[in-house]
């Protein structure tokens, strides 16, 4: 395994920082274990010619491998399921009511290779059910990995992905594939999400205010000042009344988030 020095360290890490928010400044021994494989099969000898390279060229792909290698990517359907409960039962409700319009404005920020947006987009269907054609459910996903975006649009999974669902919920939005153990979503769920690139740090700058934004086990990543401009650029896309949920591991200053606070990582703009 290759080491890297005070210097090279603080390079990445400053790096990284400013342009994705990701703080890595505790992340030492995981950068170490992560790329030093991938830096000797790009040829590179050490982390300062790697990091030279990065950073003097800035290549996307480089740059998507490095952040891929340092943040896990790990989800699945119907993850932290208490969300989804609170969607279906309370959420929906009131914008069945509200949403005069018939227009719903959901976005998965962070969505990772798909299995939240396809989740929502599965409780949408389930919840307005024959009156779905009347209203525009469709899910706004997005990311800054092209890799997870490409895998979320692919929209193939295996049974591990679909553990939490129910066999009526998998048998109703899933076909299988010619592989054992390997699942497509519907064309139904498919057309229900919207995937864009989008980073984080960028302003917020999308058509519509939003009724729901889910952020969740993203933030775990940034630092309190970065997770707190995050969360008002949030607030100001934020329809009045609408909801921001953020991963059960994650929590947000009750002083200084604008949001009230429901409940363990659900919180409303009141």
């Amino acid at each position: 395994m290759l080491t890297i020095n005070d210097n090279d360290f603080q390079r990445l890490v400053q790096f990284v920082h400013q342009h994705y928010g990701i703080d890595l400044s505790k992340k030492r021994q995981l950068i170490t274990g992560r790329l030093s494989n991938t830096i000797v099969s790009m040829g590179f000898n050490s982390f300062k010619d790697y990091i030279d390279h990065l950073l003097n060229n800035q290549k996307p792909d480089d740059l998507e491998l490095m952040l891929n290698k340092l943040t896990t990517n790990y989800t699945f359907f119907m993850r932290e399921e208490n969300h989804f409960e609170l969607f279906k039962n309370t959420i929906l409700p009131y914008l069945e009511k509200e949403k005069k319009d018939h227009v719903l404005s959901i976005w998965s920020a962070g969505c990772s290779s798909g299995e939240e947006p396809y989740t929502i987009s599965i409780i949408l269907k389930e919840y307005f059910g024959a009156k779905a054609g009347m209203w525009d459910t469709r899910v706004l996903a997005t990311d800054i990995s092209q890799n997870a975006l490409r895998a979320a649009k692919n929209a193939v999974y295996d049974e591990d992905s679909l553990k939490e669902l129910s066999p009526e919920l998998k048998r109703k939005y899933f076909s299988p594939t010619s592989e054992a153990g390997v699942y497509t979503v519907s064309d139904a769920l498919k057309k229900n999400v919207i995937f864009r690139t989008f980073n984080l740090m960028d302003p917020i700058r999308f058509r519509l205010k939003f009724d729901v934004i889910f952020c969740r086990n993203v933030m775990i990543y940034f630092d309190q000042p970065t997770k707190e401009a995050l969360v008002n650029r949030f607030y100001n896309a934020t329809n009045p009344g609408g909801y921001l949920l953020i991963g059960h591991s994650e929590g947000l200053n009750k002083a200084t988030c604008p949001y009230k606070y429901l409940m363990p990582a659900t919180y409303r703009k009141i």
